[in-house]
């Protein structure tokens, strides 16, 4: 019976220790360096990092149908409005982020159930030729419905979160009201019928296409690095970044973040990798391959990043969880407005 009991004992805890010895992430972003850092985590902790990649539609739509049977425990993407539109699903549960998460993240990029891992700014790219100095001083993304941008602009299709989120915190700042106007006057700007992705806006302009784009920061460093080509390299010298709204809220800004699944089986494991990834190792891997900002202190942007020294006036009272909040009215907006 002693004999039983103590190999009992043993078997248990060996299956305890297959079981918390690893996480299961579920990731919409798409970067080779994210599982190189997952490696490292594994290899500091002893703890597997288990990933499946996919597109945010397909990897949602798997967890909510395989609900409690489901063995994810983070759902990692790159919008905070994606992240709030699936906690409003209640897909997450609250995660009781330690302290040193709290204290390395501010609170305006997190929230009970979901944290920013790193930072981006979606800007304004001009072609220097063809805009003034003039013309950009004090310029807000309220300007981009100003009639003299008329025929002069490009930006995404209405139906990609980059915007829906910048359009949500315009809400949110500016009422729903004033914010459809606006759209409507953005609309009349455009330059083309919205298409392609925010490195083919900042190739719309290097072309002459356009004389402004609305992109988000790390497109431009990614093209600047020439990793996709002499093309996109020498496009990409031909514009130059603004950053809106200095002179009042600052400069829209969004995450890639990480929100605790609501049936996590490794709930411990999972917040444990993202305090990993909020280490300055982790931050200075994630700035120098995906060209995001840093969410720390202390960890400087890679050199190609406009606004590398982190000089420039960040909007941190807009919360990033309002982005989600306020999702479905900026679609509706959006579309009301003729925004294809």
């Amino acid at each position: 019976m002693r004999i039983l009991s103590i190999f009992t004992l043993v078997f248990g805890l060996i299956t305890s220790s297959v079981f918390s010895a690893e996480v299961n992430v579920f990731s919409a972003r798409h970067y080779d360096s994210d599982i190189q850092l997952y490696e490292k985590f594994t290899k500091a902790t002893g703890i597997k990092v288990n990933v499946v990649s996919g597109k945010d539609k397909a990897l949602q739509k798997r967890i909510i149908e395989e609900g409690e049977d489901c063995v994810a425990d983070l759902y990692i993407t790159a919008d905070a409005g994606r992240l709030g539109a699936f906690q409003k699903k209640g897909m997450l549960q609250k995660a009781g982020w330690s302290k040193s998460i709290k204290d390395s993240v501010p609170s305006n990029f997190r929230s009970a159930e979901w944290v920013g891992i790193a930072k981006r700014a979606r800007i304004i790219y001009y072609s220097p030729e063809r805009v003034s100095a003039n013309e950009l001083n004090g310029m807000t993304y309220e300007g981009l419905a100003d009639p003299k941008w008329k025929g002069r602009l490009v930006i995404r299709k209405s139906n990609n979160i980059y915007n829906q989120s910048l359009v949500a915190s315009l809400i949110k700042n500016n009422g729903k009201k004033n914010t459809a106007n606006w759209a409507k006057s953005v609309v009349s700007n455009m330059a083309r019928t919205p298409k392609g992705n925010d490195r083919a806006q900042i190739l719309a302009v290097a072309a002459g296409e356009a004389d402004i784009a609305v992109a988000n920061t790390y497109y431009h460093a990614l093209m600047l690095s020439g990793k996709k080509g002499e093309a996109q390299q020498s496009a990409a010298r031909k514009v130059k970044p603004f950053f809106p709204n200095q002179q009042d809220r600052g400069t829209h800004m969004n995450i890639s973040g990480a929100g605790m699944l609501k049936y996590a089986p490794n709930k411990s494991n999972a917040v444990k990798l993202i305090e990993f990834l909020l280490t300055p190792e982790a931050q200075e891997h994630i700035v120098n391959n995906t060209y995001e900002y840093p969410m720390i202190e202390g960890i400087s942007p890679n050199s190609l990043v406009p606004g590398q020294d982190m000089a420039f006036k960040q909007d941190l009272n807009t919360k990033v969880k309002s982005y989600g909040a306020k999702q479905a009215d900026a679609l509706e907006v959006m579309l009301a407005a003729g925004w294809k």
